[in-house]
């Protein structure tokens, strides 16, 4: 059985799956305004002040598994009804402040927001620009930081806070990757889902023959549903009425040897290149560092690789992409993209979806599950794909000089891209991975633990292919394009 981390999972893993039952029977419409009653029977509420609030946020719940607010083009929304209104000031002086004669805190301040009151220390918020000198300063650590979580996680600093003391997203600086959604202690930001299409496609092609339903797999699936064997999820997937299960770590692959001959085509005219396959860190250079676009690669992301290879073989393919990433979601929808990969689904909606179509999968047999190499499979952790291009440039003897650097979550990335930026890069591959551990580390992941990088590697060394080139002999990848259509 999934135990869920927390109870925010536990909520919208059971909307999730009210939603999905409905809709498989046809009656979402009708049921619609009797989730919130069956997600808090009460009668006594579970955090907030009574049952009726919490059941008009789980309303809104819905309408986001339902697939959100249209006129808004970003994946991720606040749900304003469950924004608690944290804190908004983030430094407070404490009753630890000793009234020191050194005042080393107003010492610190460049704009003059301390001020000493009956030798007491207080911050003039009007004035505070909240850079934490005065924090640092203090011999007693007497001041307090209480920045929210949501902006404390979110690295791309894309939220803030309006005047009613609400959660904000700025969309023109959100990168979609969900940290906020993971670190909100209330739940009051969700990724829009997209569960009902998904369902409804399932449906449409059990009655039509000529639609096949692909589930692409992303690899660190492996770390997600420990409590059964991964042969047994593969089955449970095809349960639910997918035509096949493919394993996104083959479109890993395919871009490792894709990826290694273009560095060795972008380093002829540019110092460095990035990855391409995070995309949420591919929003990140776009938007914070629009100058060094040139250097990402143009080699597509694994998912969008492998789903281009299906759809050459069948013609009749859809593609369901199920993974730990919010930003997926947004990659599909990218001009230069659309068409690759029909729909995207989290690991929390096929848990959602598994027990709405009461699928144990702890009681299925094993099916078969061997698509990719060891390579492809650790993609879904940090220094993965630096290990994979190594090897392609190995197995291809291509002549390159690799210097990679890793970096390990955005702080790093955007580190890194700074220190590019200057021509000061010690190295000329940047593998960049938005979320701290990799995609086992996504926001939409079930589990975030510290097994869950030598569950991958687990994984990987179960492929029956041992190198870039077994894994792709059978497939004619040279058909497949391989680039971003810009």
């Amino acid at each position: 059985m999934r135990n869920f981390e927390n109870d925010v999972q536990l909520i919208k893993y059971k909307v999730l799956k009210q939603v999905i039952k409905y809709t498989k029977e046809g009656n979402l419409n009708e049921k619609i305004l009797d989730i919130p009653k069956e997600v808090i029977p009460g009668p006594k509420p579970m955090t907030r002040c009574c049952i009726y609030k919490e059941r008009a946020i789980v309303s809104e719940r819905v309408k986001l598994a339902m697939g959100g607010d249209k006129s808004n083009p970003n994946i991720i929304e606040v749900i304003s009804e469950a924004c608690d209104e944290c804190p908004i000031h983030r430094f407070k002086v404490t009753e630890a402040c000793r009234g020191c004669l050194a005042h080393k805190c107003k010492e610190a301040c460049p704009v003059g927001a301390i001020y000493i009151i009956d030798r007491k220390s207080y911050i003039d918020h009007e004035k505070c620009i909240e850079c934490g000198r005065c924090k640092n300063a203090c011999p007693y650590n007497a001041i307090s930081d209480v920045m929210r979580p949501c902006r404390k996680a979110c690295n791309a600093s894309a939220l803030y806070i309006d005047e009613n003391k609400k959660a904000v997203i700025d969309n023109d600086k959100c990168i979609q990757c969900g940290a906020c959604v993971y670190q909100c202690p209330f739940g009051a930001i969700m990724d829009k889902s997209f569960v009902v299409d998904i369902v409804n496609l399932l449906k449409k092609a059990k009655e039509d023959k000529n639609i096949h339903v692909y589930a692409v797999i992303a690899p660190s699936i492996s770390s997600q549903f420990t409590y059964a064997r991964i042969e047994q999820v593969v089955t449970g997937i095809k349960k639910l009425g997918f035509y096949d299960v493919v394993e996104a770590a083959l479109g890993a692959d395919m871009v490792a040897e894709n990826e290694s001959k273009e560095l060795v085509e972008k380093l002829k005219d540019k110092k460095f290149m990035t990855t391409s396959c995070c995309p949420a860190f591919v929003s990140f250079i776009e938007k914070k560092y629009p100058d060094l676009k040139g250097n990402i690669s143009s080699t597509v992301s694994p998912m969008i690789a492998v789903s281009r290879l299906i759809k050459e073989m069948d013609s009749n393919a859809k593609i369901v992409f199920i993974g730990p990433c919010t930003a997926k979601k947004a990659e599909i929808q990218r001009e230069e993209l659309k068409g690759s990969t029909d729909y995207v689904m989290t690991f929390e909606e096929l848990q959602a979806m598994l027990d709405a179509f009461d699928i144990n999968i702890e009681e299925c047999e094993d099916g078969v599950l061997n698509n990719a190499s060891f390579f492809g499979r650790i993609f879904a952790r940090s220094g993965g794909v630096t290990e994979a291009v190594k090897e392609a440039i190995k197995e291809q003897n291509l002549e390159v000089e690799f210097k990679p650097v890793v970096c390990d979550g955005l702080k790093e990335c955007d580190k890194a891209l700074k220190i590019a930026r200057v021509n000061k890069l010690n190295g000329n591959f940047i593998e960049g991975m938005a979320c701290v551990g990799g995609c086992i580390g996504g926001a939409a992941s079930l589990s975030h633990g510290p097994k869950d990088r030598s569950e991958v590697d687990k994984y990987g060394n179960l492929a029956i292919e041992k190198s870039i080139k077994d894994s792709l002999r059978v497939y004619n990848v040279k058909e497949i394009n391989m680039h971003k259509e810009e």
